[in-house]
């Protein structure tokens, strides 16, 4: 199996820079059997029935990104360096990993500052990354890092414009809670309350499981032979209250529906060892491309993803490769925007 099987053109114009808005008003191809329909996110209660369940990873995106100073003393008197920092993860020891441009300008042991509420200091660089602690921690590091912080928006967005105010809205779920993400789980990214009302009132049921996005979910495969690639661990978690509703949709024989990727690795993380959904606590490191055996996942609801990448091969898994490459080639002739901020794509197997 060859990164190049995962590849496709795609035109510059179709990557999209801001949401659609309302967010229910993007744009949704259901790709069912054979059959591709073009729709909108608000006509998701014709392809949602009762009794299904949708699975909403409820992380929330902290505003990881920082630009600080560090300032230095010298024999000719202080000095400081602009330092932008990127936080990748907490730490078990309270301390964070975060990148560090010009990792050359900062030395541990140095402080860099963030306005006048926030600091961290340099504790030691691994790897090329470097670990970094704050002098505020709980609620006031929080209420700090969103006066100082800047979302993170995706690498292809960031290089055509800056994160604004508005990204703080529009990079976030509406059902978000648990902080800890550094990327959205962006096909959440479409619902809206009066959507979210709607499938309610049809009967369909919802479980909330939560999975910290890590900035790993932006690397590139770089191995020819895919199934070598190693892939970058999140944490996540399946409470035992999830499972249990998962398991008693499943035994009703009605559909679980993860929204975004995300939220179908956790699940079928916690059902990896016995091949039924469970409770699950860790960090997980699944990659699932064709040939997958899929125990939990009955649909999925997710956006449109780059060439070679692994999300690409993830629902190429669910769906087959030729049938993907079909619905990829539909969606870009037909103008479909893709990625982060992009349209939808619902996959019933």
């Amino acid at each position: 199996m060859k990164l190049s099987d995962f590849d496709f053109d795609l035109p510059e114009e179709l990557i999209a820079t801001r949401p659609a808005s309302p967010r229910s008003s993007a744009r949704l191809l259901v790709a069912q059997q054979d059959r591709i329909t073009d729709a909108r996110v608000t006509d998701l209660l014709q392809w949602i029935e009762p009794g299904d369940r949708l699975v909403l990873n409820d992380t929330k995106v902290i505003p990881a990104r920082l630009s600080g100073q560090r300032h230095r003393d010298s024999a000719q008197g202080p000095v400081s360096a602009r330092i932008e920092v990127t936080l990748l993860e907490p730490q078990a020891d309270g301390c964070w990993a975060a990148l560090l441009k010009p990792l050359k300008k900062i030395k541990p042991g140095e402080v860099v500052r963030f306005g006048n509420q926030l600091s961290a200091e340099l504790v030691e660089v691994v790897d090329g990354q470097g670990r970094l602690r704050f002098n505020l921690v709980g609620e006031d590091f929080d209420a700090a890092l969103a006066e100082a912080g800047a979302m993170p928006l995706p690498p292809y967005i960031a290089a055509k414009r800056a994160a604004d105010e508005q990204d703080k809205t529009d990079y976030q779920t509406v059902w978000a809670r648990s902080s800890g993400a550094v990327a959205a789980p962006t096909a959440s990214l479409h619902f809206d309350e009066p959507l979210l009302t709607a499938l309610a009132a049809r009967g369909v049921d919802f479980t909330y499981v939560t999975l910290h996005v890590g900035a790993g979910t932006f690397l590139p495969v770089k191995v020819e032979d895919v199934t070598t690639h190693k892939m970058h661990a999140e944490w996540g978690q399946v409470t035992k209250q999830a499972a249990a509703e998962i398991a008693a949709t499943k035994a009703a024989g009605k559909r679980v529906i993860p929204v975004g990727t995300t939220a179908l690795r956790l699940i079928e993380s916690a059902a990896r060892d016995s091949g039924a959904i469970a409770p699950w606590e860790g960090e997980t490191d699944i990659f699932i491309y064709p040939g997958f055996t899929f125990h939990v996942t009955d649909a999925l609801m997710t956006n449109f993803h780059l060439p070679k990448s692994t999300l690409l091969m993830l629902v190429s898994a669910l769906m087959g490769q030729e049938r993907m490459r079909r619905v990829y080639e539909h969606a870009v002739s037909e103008r479909y925007r893709f990625f982060s901020y992009g349209d939808a794509s619902l996959l019933i197997p």
